[in-house]
């Protein structure tokens, strides 16, 4: 076991390099950048300039070069990758080229909006993903089973920004059950504790929905094929044999055995429901979260924030991965690494 964990963590490295690596080259190639739309607004039009009939403003090599100077531009390709590596092992993500704040500042700020849709939309999924699969399989091939198959199923066909926009119209808009926007109303500071609460609760609802409503299908489905294999195995018959209840049967033994699958996938689910940003919903309920971040990162070419949280989140789910794989020995014994 110490040398396969110390194995992964090795390999971690190079692996997060040719993730950085790769990006990085890409966004070599990527026109626009910060630089160009710079002097792309420098040198906008402007009526009346005397001497210059394109009335455009013109700038000198040197204005230009201070411009590139001014995002780092000036230095060849691998002397700034080699730069970022060094600013990235001492964990400095840093500075947002067009909102002056350190890249670990913006993603402190978004941070709340995604842990509120990640968080909800991971526990609810959970709580009614296992159940039901535990149900379904239970009473495989009944009438219950087919039913709750196909709204699984239609319910993960529908994508969510598709459900969060019939969920607007109807329940925001016509019904005017919801609000529209935000995380919070405009007065929520001056609320008691327990109506922040409620309000909280009620702009949260409609996003999370739109979230959780076909999050679960793998999860439900997942559980129903894991507990019909283990029902069939010979210890059930077995248990069975010797007089157990058939709820103790099912709870006890078959239950432990059959979510190893789900437990094993616990770390990473619930890591990325932290930092995980989903930016159809976030856009569609006005949420300034990571998902909007990011998009706006890649739109406005903001490579600091851009490559910053990506190697973030790339770190973050490497290590999940190790931790999710190491779960399966502590669930289930006969595992092994060797």
């Amino acid at each position: 076991m110490p040398a396969y964990i110390l194995r992964r963590l090795l390999l971690i490295i190079p692996t997060l390099l040719g993730v950085l690596l790769i990006n990085f080259a890409v966004i070599q190639f990527v026109p626009g950048g910060p630089a160009e739309q710079l002097l792309s607004q420098l040198t906008a039009k402007e009526g009346g300039i005397s001497g210059n009939p394109s009335g455009r403003r013109t700038l000198d090599a040197r204005q230009v070069q201070e411009i590139k100077a001014l995002y780092g531009f000036d230095k060849p390709a691998h002397e700034r990758f080699v730069q970022m590596l060094g600013q990235y092992a001492r964990f400095d993500l840093g500075k947002s080229f067009f909102q002056g704040k350190d890249v670990w500042s913006l993603i402190k700020e978004k941070l709340p909006v995604s842990i509120s849709l990640g968080l909800w939309t991971f526990f609810i999924s959970y709580l009614v993903a296992v159940p039901l699969g535990v149900a379904k399989a239970v009473r495989s091939g009944s009438r219950f089973d087919l039913v709750t198959t196909l709204l699984v199923l239609v319910g993960y066909a529908i994508p969510g920004f598709v459900l969060g926009v019939a969920l607007l119209v109807i329940f925001g808009g016509q019904l005017q059950w919801f609000p529209l926007r935000g995380l919070t109303s405009a007065n929520w500071e001056q609320l008691a504790w327990g109506a922040r609460i409620t309000d909280y609760l009620w702009h949260i609802a409609l996003p999370v929905t739109a979230m959780v409503f076909g999050s679960f299908a793998v999860t439900a489905m997942l559980t129903k094929n894991a507990f019909l294999e283990e029902i069939r195995k010979q210890y059930v018959l077995t248990a069975r044999a010797k007089g157990l209840s058939e709820k103790r049967v099912l709870w006890k033994h078959v239950l432990r055995n059959a979510l190893i699958p789900i437990i094993t996938g616990f770390p990473a689910a619930f890591i990325g429901a932290f930092f995980t940003g989903s930016l159809l919903i976030e856009t569609l309920f006005s949420l300034d979260g990571l998902g909007l971040l990011s998009y706006e990162s890649v739109i406005r070419r903001d490579y600091p924030v851009v490559l910053g949280t990506l190697y973030l989140f790339t770190l973050l789910g490497l290590v999940t991965k190790l931790v999710s794989d190491l779960c399966y020995v502590l669930v289930d014994p006969r595992v092994k690494f060797d």
